[in-house]
């Protein structure tokens, strides 16, 4: 998720679902050693609870990263071992270090002494088109003797050198049994399922295999989708679109007022309205850099506006329709 899940977003997928942990984009360590540390940390307390996700392969720098993230107020901090970019790939660290899993407990170990709050791990099946259940297994058993105890597994292969990032997010088969294989195997640990889970069907179907669930890009794709899965899961009460929307613009209107630019607010807004009525109109307003610049915050009630004008005409054309 990274570019996407800055703070902006985390505060709209918190208001959509007020019992996940959401997760921050990876953060390279270095440059959080070496760059402002206020502006990449820093986040709004309605957010929490907060996992930061570091990429890295020196485990002092991790450590050091851990132990400043932890006094900023993270609730959890999580080594990414599954990122496929092809900048961290040649940075050496994301799923290039599952090729070195001593260094990845290695670097487990110092995040663990380093901090207080739980440190978990997020990887891929493996690294090359061939799934090796032995090698997981290995990698795994490994990166255990660290004392981490939670594995967030997409269940995916990453295909190096042959696709690109976004194929192999999409393209490498899914293999979920293979995530089943671990938990069996490794009762002691908690397994997380990633990949694919873009309905209620399917993390319906998988939520009493594993310990827990996390969504990706289905969650930018479908803001919405968040909520359903929080009111499925924890039989929670869920806001509608329209009450989320007016909560996003009291935010926007805050934040604008200190120099925040609208447009890095509203994109991630752009999908809560997916398949309903008007909802290309709706990104269409809150993508046009015109009306950013003439109406400020207000243009997100004005582009709610046309939503519920859609809204209040279907309604009226059903209301026909049944008296015929």
């Amino acid at each position: 998720m990274m570019d996407w899940t800055d703070t902006h977003c985390r505060y709209f997928f918190r208001l959509l679902s007020p019992n996940s942990l959401v997760y921050t984009e990876m953060i390279p360590a270095k440059a959080l050693i070496y760059g402002n540390q206020n502006n990449l940390l820093k986040f709004n307390p309605l957010e929490g609870p907060v996992s930061l996700q570091l990429g890295g392969n020196n485990p002092m720098e991790l450590a050091r990263c851990a132990a400043t993230a932890e006094k900023f107020g993270y609730s959890e901090i999580n080594l990414n071992c599954g990122c496929p970019s092809d900048r961290v790939v040649d940075g050496e660290f994301g799923v290039s270090l599952m090729n070195d899993p001593i260094l990845v407990k290695r670097c487990m170990q110092e995040l663990i002494r380093a901090v207080s709050i739980p440190v978990t791990i997020k990887h891929r099946l493996g690294i090359g088109s061939a799934f090796n259940y032995e090698y997981l297994k290995k990698f795994v058993e490994t990166v255990g003797e660290s004392g981490c105890t939670t594995y967030i597994v997409h269940a995916r292969n990453a295909i190096l050198g042959k696709l690109t990032p976004s194929d192999n997010r999409k393209i490498p088969p899914l293999n979920y049994g293979y995530v089943y294989k671990l938990q069996e195997d490794f009762p002691e640990f908690n397994f997380i399922l990633n990949g694919g889970l873009n309905s209620l069907r399917t993390i319906t179907e998988e939520k009493n295999r594993v310990a827990g669930v996390m969504i990706g890009r289905a969650a930018y794709q479908n803001p919405y989708f968040l909520a359903e899965v929080d009111r499925m899961l924890f039989n929670s009460s869920i806001q509608s679109r329209q009450e989320i929307a007016n909560k996003m613009q009291n935010y926007a209107q805050d934040q604008v007022s200190h120099g925040v630019s609208l447009k890095s607010i509203t994109k991630c807004l752009l999908g809560l309205f997916k398949e309903q009525p008007n909802a290309r109109r709706w990104r269409q307003i809150l993508s046009d850099p015109k009306k950013h610049y003439e109406m400020g915050p207000e243009l997100i009630s004005y582009a709610l506006s046309w939503v519920t004008k859609k809204v209040d005409n279907s309604i009226e054309s059903r209301k026909f329709l049944h008296a015929l």
